[in-house]
């Protein structure tokens, strides 16, 4: 599990956030398993009478959400910390189906993403811009490390699947000695069926954070 964030101190979770996780719990368990299924793009299968398990991964990671207790586990029977526990749980309680179309939008873009577009832009499209500057060859070799998929979006651009329906595009753009290099993470413009907007900005930081790990 090495491509996930090591488990938050209890001093950096939000407050009220494991109250929010089983709040989103009991709203899930009123709906069948294989319509949270097909909404998310999760696979779901029966173990036992009233009991099953949802299967998808988070980037790269494949984890399994048991049913009905919506506990989030890692391959090895790991339950995960609660900022994933969370992510997860609001992935499949926002989830309605929608297509997703072919538009990229920028965190700004999202709903109430505005205000925290300069906070998001810091820590993810800068701090990569700002690590491999002008070395735009080490940015593809490192996102293609991380799982990237190239893309024709840009001059150096990729995609990486967060959830089943959450892809992200990091694309970047070198610089020269007068301006710098500038990278954005981008979600697809309909993102918000599927996310809220604050779980958004997580993804972007874990990704910021997958890619940083890929280069050493």
């Amino acid at each position: 599990m090495s491509d996930l964030p090591e488990k938050q101190k209890a001093d950096q979770i939000k407050p009220g956030l494991a109250t929010r996780v089983e709040e989103l719990r009991a709203a899930l368990r009123l709906v069948l398993p294989e319509m949270l299924a097909e909404r998310s793009g999760a696979t779901y299968q029966m173990i036992g009478p009233g009991r099953g398990e949802f299967r998808l991964s988070l980037f790269d990671t494949p984890l399994i959400v048991t049913f009905p207790n919506l506990i989030s586990i890692n391959q090895n029977d790991d339950e995960m910390p609660v900022h994933i526990q969370a992510l997860m749980m609001y992935y499949l309680h926002t989830s309605d189906g929608s297509p997703l179309g072919n538009r990229w939008a920028s965190f700004a873009e999202l709903p109430d993403g505005r205000v925290y577009d300069q906070a998001f832009q810091g820590y993810s499209g800068n701090e990569l811009a700002k690590t491999f500057g002008l070395d735009v060859d080490s940015f593809r070799r490192t996102c293609e490390k991380s799982g990237g998929i190239p893309s024709g979006a840009g001059e150096a651009a990729y995609i990486f699947q967060a959830l089943p329906h959450v892809p992200l595009l990091v694309n970047y753009w070198c610089g020269d000695e007068d301006f710098p290099s500038n990278c954005k993470l981008l979600f697809n413009a309909q993102v918000s069926h599927y996310l809220p907007t604050d779980v958004c900005a997580i993804l972007g930081s874990m990704l910021t954070k997958k890619i940083l790990k890929a280069k050493g």
